[in-house]
């Protein structure tokens, strides 16, 4: 079997984790009681591995939590195109900061390259600049 590989996505719209965590409470409805998806266009075609993986989202440039990816499953959008759903944990992990690009769509990140979890008594520190702390986090100091 595969090894495990995440996806990287832009968190559009949203400047902050608080901002993507309050879009999908507001997306809820949309979806059977306590699942939580994300739809996109393309399907991955390393699917055995994503399914292993984390969802890492980018805040202005910066990774800052991720979600376990719990499964991958077609819907049809409004266009009658289909659509990749992932489901996600609802659960949104805290990282600590990793510059990243913009890019359109998502992005494999192999696991050896992923941000480590911040502990979680750090989940809510948000004292310092994303760019300081990704600098920090860089060096090994965060």
């Amino acid at each position: 079997m595969p090894g495990a590989v995440n996806l990287v996505k832009l968190c559009v719209g949203a400047d902050t984790v608080q901002d993507l965590l309050d879009w999908q409470d507001s997306q809820r409805h949309r979806y059977p009681p306590g699942r939580t998806f994300h739809v996109t266009r393309m399907w991955p075609k390393r699917e055995a591995e994503v399914l292993q993986g984390s969802l890492f989202w980018v805040f202005k440039g910066q990774i800052l939590a991720r979600q376990k990816i719990l499964e991958l499953v077609q819907v049809q959008g409004s266009d009658g195109i289909p659509r990749c759903a992932i489901h996600l944990d609802a659960q949104v992990v805290r990282t600590e900061p990793a510059a990243r690009r913009p890019f359109q769509g998502w992005r494999y990140m192999p696991v050896d390259e992923s941000p480590r979890d911040l502990p979680i008594a750090r989940e809510t520190d948000d004292s310092l600049p994303p760019d300081l702390a990704a600098a920090l986090a860089e060096i090994g100091l965060r």
